[in-house]
């Protein structure tokens, strides 16, 4: 299982919400870029960067500050939040994202999944974001009536084999996974699915790797390691089992 450090943006700052609630953010005083090398430096294989002004106004807003990250790191760099057309997956790639996390716009509009797959393939994702088995949207802000099963079903008959899960009512708590959500989400599809919500600890690492769901293949932590919970060499030896 792989550890995917997490990065998120607002306003330019290196932020972390709680239960996504853009009210109650959390900022921590280091630049995006100095984090990303930070990450990098302390072992980190892959960065998750979600810019939070964009995931709320509905196009990318950070994209200066992410080019400025992809510069700073050798590392890849998955990018999430306002990326809801075609032309705004193109920018994203143009200034050197690895991985493009397509979120409301792919639970609104099935089409441009398709299309979104016919261009860049198995560089796209696709992030469901979960509250009370409900999915939500716009930036977390918005229910859409869809329950996380049945899209996520949805997506995986589309083509899609790349997924992000967030469980919302546990993101940026450090109150544990929610286990048997994680289960549930994982019997949807055979595709690739990377977790996030509520790491605050190695125990909780260590019970992410003990459900042995073969297809939950990643683990995304951002609180618990900017407040110095536990190192990225710690997390990946506890993801490895070691």
């Amino acid at each position: 299982m792989r550890l995917f450090p997490a990065i998120d943006l607002l306003g330019g700052n290196t932020v972390r919400l709680r239960k996504g609630d853009y009210k109650d953010e959390i900022v921590y005083e280091e630049d995006p870029a100095d984090a990303a090398r930070r990450f990098e430096a302390e072992g980190a294989s892959i960065l998750h960067v979600v810019d939070l002004d964009g995931a709320k106004s509905g196009r990318p807003e950070q994209l200066d500050v992410v080019s400025r990250m992809v510069a700073a790191v050798d590392i890849p760099i998955e990018l999430g939040g306002g990326l809801r057309t075609l032309d705004d997956l193109r920018s994203a790639a143009a200034i050197g994202v690895s991985r493009l996390v397509l979120g409301t716009a792919a639970i609104n509009n099935p089409e441009l999944v398709d299309q979104a797959l016919a261009e860049f393939g198995r560089a796209l994702v696709v992030s469901v974001d979960g509250r009370g088995g409900g999915v939500a949207v716009e930036g977390w802000t918005e229910e859409s009536g869809q329950r996380v099963v049945d899209v996520m079903g949805r997506l995986a008959q589309q083509g899609v084999t790349q997924f992000v899960y967030s469980a919302i009512e546990k993101d940026g708590t450090l109150e544990g996974p929610g286990l048997d959500e994680i289960r549930e989400v994982s019997a949807t599809t055979k595709g690739s699915i990377v977790y996030a919500g509520g790491i605050g600890s190695l125990d909780d690492l260590v019970a992410m790797t003990g459900l042995r769901l073969v297809n939950v293949t990643g683990v995304i932590v951002g609180r618990a390691l900017h407040e110095g919970k536990f190192t990225i060499a710690e997390a990946t030896a506890a993801l490895k089992g070691s």
